[in-house]
């Protein structure tokens, strides 16, 4: 595979070295520092907690559907490294790092798992480069935006080997790209390049379920920050799949993407769909 004689260190090359945590503005909410509330971590500023806060007042669920998601995560990518011999994993959209990442997860079941972080926040560069200094297996960080899949591509091909296999992670980044930039071609864009046996990987949030709570809340979040939220029906999160072969269980609520041991299903709704999908 290309690449195999890559460092620990090789990542260092892809971090923009003019990017620091001086760069954050913390007058402004963000939505990785949202999240990272929402997970109960510890980096995030006083106006991104009221963001959170004021989002819970509107659906109170939003801790619960995120840490689920968070776990569907873990779930996906541990399915893909031990029962689909998946080696290669590009993250897009990431977050400040927290418990159960991406290469934690694959590299526990095959060390050699190469894994791609893509992000444009400054905090999650910050904690990229601290994250990714104890890292002994081949993982590195992307500094751009999802909709820029021509520098996505070009960055993470200097350790992916696009010719075989490669997971597409797009968890909770979707529903951030608006229809008039349109998602789908960027999905499309993204899974062209990649060889058949790849897969994609999709939580998104739900327009469609607790509806009412859940709108007010991203009318809420969208009055306070500046990246603006845009959910989607079960019909709009399918079609991301099109010419994709989704694996069992389908298109469902993250809760009930292969649970396995996980505790019994109480029957509250999560509002949000994921997917595993197989390019043939």
């Amino acid at each position: 595979m290309r690449g195999a004689a890559v460092t620990s260190h090789w990542w260092e090359s892809i971090i923009p070295e003019d990017t620091n945590p001086r760069d954050i503005d913390t007058s402004v909410p963000s939505v990785a520092r949202i999240y990272d509330y929402w997970l109960g971590g510890k980096d995030n500023f006083a106006v991104d907690r009221k963001a959170a806060e004021q989002a819970i007042a509107a659906y109170p669920g939003i801790v619960r559907a995120v840490r689920i998601q968070r776990r569907f995560l873990a779930r996906a990518v541990r399915h893909l490294a031990s029962e689909r011999n998946v080696r290669q994993f590009l993250d897009i959209g990431t977050g400040i790092p927290t418990a159960s990442n991406t290469h934690e997860v694959a590299q526990s079941v095959a060390p050699e798992s190469r894994v791609v972080y893509v992000d444009n926040d400054p905090m999650v560069l910050a904690h990229a480069r601290a994250l990714l200094t104890g890292v002994t297996g081949p993982t590195a960080y992307v500094d751009a935006d999802l909709r820029d899949t021509a520098k996505i591509l070009a960055e993470a091909g200097r350790l992916l080997d696009f010719s075989q296999p490669v997971a597409v992670l797009l968890i909770g980044i979707l529903h951030f790209v608006p229809d008039t930039d349109d998602p789908y071609r960027i999905v499309q864009t993204l899974m062209a390049a990649t060889a058949p046996g790849s897969y994609l990987v999709i939580s998104h949030p739900a327009s469609d379920i607790r509806a009412e709570q859940v709108a007010s809340m991203a009318e809420r979040l969208n009055r306070l920050q500046e990246t603006k939220g845009t959910l989607r029906s079960y019909t709009e999160v399918a079609r991301f799949f099109d010419g994709l072969e989704l694996i069992p269980p389908g298109l469902v609520q993250a809760h009930q993407w292969r649970p396995g041991s996980a505790a019994a299903d109480s029957g509250e709704q999560t509002p949000g769909y994921c997917g595993v999908a197989r390019k043939p």
